[in-house]
């Protein structure tokens, strides 16, 4: 990358949202525009301005693009204005004694080439740069700890569990897969396509695997994988697939809630007709936010940096070169086109 000096006014590419979106999106939802940054923070202030390396795509951006009456757990995207997601970004100017020229961060930043972060005190400095920075989108990053937090915390496994994931190859699922495997749990994936199915099982070490596209009763598929229930369902889509799963739990199941991304693009969700079951079985399930999470971020990290490098957990990243590439990518998300967590290489370190 060419140097730049402090203060200098650079070209500066952004993703916005052009219009609130009904049904699925589609790239022209959205549009890269030309603009410039500023490598200077305002006089006396706290903010830092980032070098935006990599950005991450994920489901819940699309609920952020619908205009919604009652107000969500995250703020709506504003039509005409930058896409924000998580990202791995490079500290170029600085006015937080915390964060100096030159380190390596990741939190919510723009799906820009330059961002300025009036507060950012909800960073979190890299720790291992030894390490592929990208995995701090992923593995090391949010959907990392969302995965760590949501089976350990809200799951609560013990040895033996018989553990169902969905959508098990995306960013969450290959990794709750593979802590409950080294939990010495039992553990079923599903997924939409064969080559992701094998991924699952050669990969990432599951006892089995289905592509859900092909079974034409999805009940019939979970009684033949567990024929004696689920002890753990760790829920990702929704829709018709947890219905079949309310019928398969086991007596004080629990289902993490993570995501239901069957449902994101749907103007009126389907409703759930097994949800009885939650009683008669005595089955626990929650809803969880990674944000109330934060706080163990550093015992997750020094977790997951130990399981990466003793090659107890793989992990599968599906990477796209340019800023330009970032609304395909995320319209990807919804129609399964992504192989392992979806991100957006926007420049090299």
């Amino acid at each position: 990358m060419a140097s730049v000096a402090h203060g200098e006014e650079v070209p500066n590419r952004r993703v916005i949202l052009k219009r609130y979106v009904t049904g699925f999106p589609t790239e022209d939802d959205m549009e890269v525009v030309s603009g410039t940054a500023r490598l200077a923070v305002p006089p006396g202030s706290a903010a830092v301005v980032l070098k935006n390396l990599y950005v991450s795509c994920d489901p819940y951006m699309r609920n952020r693009m619908t205009k919604h009456e009652t107000p969500s757990y995250v703020p709506d995207f504003v039509p005409g204005e930058v896409l924000v997601n998580f990202g791995v970004s490079r500290v170029v100017a600085s006015g937080h004694p915390d964060f100096k020229v030159g380190d390596l961060v990741w939190g919510i930043t723009g799906w820009e080439e330059y961002t300025l972060i009036p507060n950012p005190e909800s960073f979190f400095k890299i720790n291992h740069p030894e390490l592929p920075l990208s995995y701090y989108t992923g593995v090391l990053g949010m959907t990392g700890i969302t995965a760590w937090a949501g089976f350990f915390d809200v799951g609560k496994p013990k040895k033996g569990d018989y553990v169902f994931v969905s959508a098990a190859s995306g960013a969450v699922g290959q990794i709750v897969g593979q802590l409950a495997k080294l939990t010495g749990c039992y553990v079923v994936g599903s997924a939409g396509s064969d080559q992701k199915v094998s991924l699952l099982k050669t990969k990432f070490g599951f006892d089995e695997a289905f592509n859900y596209k092909k079974e034409q009763d999805l009940n019939g598929a979970l009684k033949r994988y567990f024929p004696h229930g689920i002890d753990i369902y760790f829920e990702n889509v929704g829709g018709p697939t947890l219905d079949a799963v309310l019928l398969n739990m086991r007596n004080h199941g629990r289902i993490p809630m993570c995501g239901m991304i069957s449902e994101y693009n749907q103007e009126q969700p389907e409703g759930q007709r097994n949800l009885f079951q939650l009683v008669a079985k005595r089955v626990r399930m929650e809803g969880f936010m990674v944000f109330d999470y934060f706080g163990q971020y550093r015992k997750f990290e020094e977790e997951m940096v130990g399981h990466l490098k003793e090659r107890k957990i793989a992990y599968v990243e599906d990477v796209v070169e340019g800023l330009e590439k970032a609304p395909a990518a995320l319209i990807g998300l919804f129609y399964g086109r992504n192989v392992g967590k979806q991100l957006v290489a926007i420049a090299t370190e």
